[in-house]
C-alpha cells in the first residue's frame, strides 16, 4: 500500500520528486511556503513530467506547514537550502511524534537544528539526511516539470542513529533499492557534490549565466573546468579521511547519478552532454550554484575543514571570489550555521551530534535565534 508523503517545497526538486513518488504507487502533496509554487495546481492543474520519468498527476496541495504535518505519514524537505531554516521553523510545531522526516537535500547540518526545536517539544522523530536529492531536473512552469535523471545512488543516515534500519527500509519503499547507508551527518554533508561541482561550473561559465545564455553544463566542463572539479573534490576527501568517514568520490558520483563510464571529469560530462543528458547550465547568476551552494555547502566544508586540521583551500578561496562577484558575504548568509553558533563546539561535539542529531545546549540556541 502506498504512504501519503508531504513535500515542502514547489520548485523542480520537488516536483521530480513528486512524480517519482506518483510512479512508485504512493500519494505526494505538495506545500509552497509562499504559496506562489503551486497556483497553478491548486486550481485543479495537473501535473506533467517529461524527461526520465513519463507521467501525470493531480497532487494533493497543502495551505499550510500544520496541515502538511496532519496529513502525511513522512514529510521531504525539497527546496533549496536558504528556505530551510524558515521551513523546518514552520514545520517543527506539527511534527508529530514518530513521524519520519527526510532531508532531500541534507544542508548544513539542518537535521541537528530540526532535532534541536524538536527536542524542546519533548518530540522524538526520525530525521533522514540524504547526501543528494532522488532525481534532478528543470520545473518549466507551474505544471511541468522536466527530470533530468532518477539517481541509481543516494546516500543517507538518520538520526537518531538507531533508527537507521527503520529509516532505510522506508526509503527504499518509497524509492526502491538505491541508497547508500553513511556513517553519520557529517558523512552525508561530505557526500554532497554538488556545492563544490557547482562553483567549479559557475566559475568557469559566469559570463554565460549572467548573459542569460542557453548552454550546455557538461559539454562546458571543459578540461579545465573538469581538473579543477578533481582538485575541489581532493580537499572534501582528505577532510573526510582524516574525520575516518567513508564518502563517494566526484567520480562514483557521475558514474552512478547519471550513468556513463569512469573517465577524467570532463570526459565523463562530454558523454553525458552526447547522451542528452548534460543538462543546461544557468541562464542567471542569481542561481543556486551560486547562492545556495556557497553559503550553505561550501561554507559547511571549509568549517569541517578548519575543524579537522585539512583547510580547503580552494574552496575558501571560492567562498571569497563569490563573495567579492556578488558583492555579498556568503559566509554570513548561513542562517541554520548561526543559529547552531558552531564556534561554541569541539569537533568531538559535532561528531556525537552526527549520530544523536543533539548538540549540547543546542534547544537553547536554537531557541535564541528561531
Amino acid at each position: 500500500m502506498g504512504k501519503k508523503v508531504g513535500l515542502a517545497g514547489a520548485g523542480s526538486v520537488a516536483f521530480g520528486t513528486a512524480a517519482v513518488l506518483k510512479e512508485a504507487g504512493h500519494d505526494p502533496m505538495l506545500w509552497s511556503p509562499s504559496g506562489r509554487g503551486t497556483e497553478d495546481l491548486a486550481q485543479g492543474g495537473t501535473l506533467r513530467a517529461t524527461g526520465a520519468v513519463e507521467t501525470t498527476l493531480t497532487p494533493r496541495i497543502a495551505n499550510s506547514a500544520a496541515m502538511l504535518a496532519r496529513e502525511n505519514e513522512v514529510l521531504i524537505v525539497a527546496l533549496p537550502a536558504y528556505g530551510h531554516k524558515a521551513v523546518l521553523d514552520a514545520l517543527a510545531p506539527h511534527i508529530a511524534e514518530g513521524q519520519h522526516v527526510i532531508m532531500s537535500s541534507h544542508a548544513s547540518l539542518g537535521a541537528v537544528y530540526l532535532m534541536g526545536l524538536l527536542s524542546e517539544r519533548g518530540v522524538s522523530a526520525p530525521i533522514t539526511a540524504w547526501g543528494t536529492t532522488i532525481c534532478t531536473g528543470r520545473r518549466q512552469s507551474g505544471t511541468e516539470v522536466t527530470v533530468n535523471t532518477v539517481r541509481n545512488r543516494v546516500d543517507l543516515c538518520t538520526v537518531p542513529a538507531d533508527r537507521s534500519a527503520e529509516a532505510l527500509k522506508l526509503c527504499q519503499k518509497l524509492f526502491g533499492d538505491r541508497f547508500q547507508p553513511r556513517d553519520g551527518l557529517l558523512a552525508i554533508s561530505l557526500s554532497n557534490l554538488n556545492p563544490q561541482n557547482h562553483m567549479g561550473i559557475a566559475l568557469g561559465n559566469i559570463t554565460r549565466m549572467e548573459r542569460g545564455e542557453t548552454w550546455s553544463q557538461g559539454q562546458n566542463v571543459t578540461p579545465k573546468v573538469g581538473r579543477l572539479l578533481e582538485e575541489l573534490d581532493r580537499e572534501r576527501l582528505e577532510i573526510a579521511q582524516a574525520l575516518g568517514l567513508g564518502v563517494k568520490t566526484i567520480f562514483e558520483h557521475f558514474h552512478l547519478s547519471f550513468h556513463v563510464p569512469i573517465a577524467s571529469i570532463s570526459e565523463m560530462n562530454q558523454q553525458m552532454h552526447a547522451q542528452g543528458n548534460g543538462g543546461t547550465g544557468p541562464a542567471t547568476a542569481d542561481s543556486r550554484y551560486v547562492t545556495e551552494d556557497v553559503p550553505y555547502g561550501l561554507v559547511l566544508t571549509a568549517v569541517l575543514g578548519r575543524l579537522a586540521g585539512h583547510p580547503a583551500m580552494l574552496h575558501e578561496a571560492g567562498i571569497r571570489v563569490f563573495s567579492a562577484m556578488y558583492g555579498r558575504n556568503f559566509e554570513a548568509e548561513n542562517e541554520i550555521l548561526a543559529a547552531l553558533d558552531l564556534e561554541r563546539f569541539s569537533l568531538d561535539d559535532l561528531q556525537e551530534a552526527a549520530k544523536t542529531g543533539l548538540l549540547r545546549d543546542a534547544p537553547n540556541a536554537a531557541r535564541a535565534t528561531a
